[in-house]
């Protein structure tokens, strides 16, 4: 398949003359919680009409020409299998020292290191042409790819981190691309990436915690501390303003769904009480922005439709919070 869907209800748009070329990486092999996810870039597709193209913050990022990607043949063959050797392996709570689950672990690594190969090479194709990039998830094992071709292009490069976890785990439950991985990842495989900022963590463990506070490169804005600073008084501008000055001059911005309220996402895979308003997301983009500081690629993962098929809620607030990301990112490439 070669020719780009028509996002937001526009007619399908020419990638090569498009400003923002999204990548949908249907993949959730270990994802360890609820599933669904690989079927987020379709739930944000099917959603994307009930939209008004003009935003009061953006504009009109559908003007600069958006252009989504078909899902390739062989993300679908490596999530299919992928799925199928981690599925007892994450039913055991790791491999331990059963040779079956040993193998099945280190053939889901080396299905996980051919995508984000894979992801590399796209991601840079469309880089070289001038492209905007942006990747659409599933879970959030799969930007690393992109990340890296980033970082290549930008050394200093930081990334802005939305999630309701740190994602700094060590190979969980021995998958090296584990969805609470790419943050560890991204700091070992893209030396490009100078800064993480991580803004609405609220569910890690001990470990993570250790990580964040002892590495110079990460900076974490812990939900319930945020929470705190506001109700002694501070502003979610002052907060945010707060985060976001520890960004260098280019930043990738990877948004997990489940760093928003869960009421706004209710059906992705590790949903955690508390989390940022669709507004105080915004916010934090927008700081980026005025800042002056240029967005040079995002994701949005672990969007997850409801299983039930009753509801588009899932898709219509993650194609809301892309669009954002795309409008956000465009602006901040124009001068003053």
């Amino acid at each position: 398949m070669t020719e780009p869907l028509g996002i937001y209800g526009l007619e399908p748009t020419d990638p090569a003359e498009a400003a923002v070329v999204l990548i949908p990486v249907p993949f959730e092999a270990t994802t360890s919680y609820g599933r669904g996810t690989a079927q987020g870039p379709r739930a944000i597709f099917e959603a994307s009409p009930q939209i008004d193209l003009f935003d009061l913050e953006v504009g009109s990022p559908a003007d600069a020409g958006i252009a989504l990607l078909p899902e390739d043949s062989r993300v679908h063959a490596w999530n299919a299998r992928a799925c199928e050797l981690a599925g007892p392996v994450i039913a055991a709570e790791g491999a331990g020292d059963d040779p079956a689950l040993l193998a099945a672990t280190a053939e889901v690594n080396r299905i996980g290191a051919e995508l984000n190969d894979w992801l590399e090479a796209e991601a840079s194709v469309w880089l070289e042409r001038g492209a905007l990039v942006g990747v659409l998830g599933g879970d959030h094992s799969t930007p690393l790819g992109a990340i890296r071709a980033l970082a290549k292009r930008h050394p200093g490069l930081g990334v802005l981190h939305v999630d309701a976890h740190a994602d700094q785990r060590d190979a969980y439950m021995g998958f090296r691309y584990s969805h609470a991985s790419i943050l560890h990842n991204v700091l070992a495989e893209a030396p490009g990436v100078a800064a993480v900022v991580g803004v609405g963590y609220r569910d890690l463990c001990r470990e993570e915690h250790a990580v964040l506070e002892a590495d110079p490169r990460c900076a974490a804005y812990y939900e319930p501390l945020l929470r705190q600073r506001q109700l002694a008084g501070a502003t979610w501008s002052e907060l945010v303003g707060e985060a976001v000055a520890n960004l260098p001059p280019k930043v990738y911005v990877s948004f997990d769904i489940d760093g928003l309220d869960p009421t706004l996402c209710p059906n992705t895979g590790t949903p955690v009480p508390g989390g940022l308003s669709f507004a105080e997301a915004c916010a934090l983009l927008r700081e980026v922005v005025s800042s002056g500081r240029e967005i040079v690629g995002f994701d949005l993962c672990e969007v997850a439709p409801d299983p039930r098929g009753e509801s588009e809620w899932d898709g219509n607030v993650g194609m809301r919070v892309l669009y954002k990301l795309a409008g956000f990112a465009l602006a901040s490439r124009q001068p003053g």
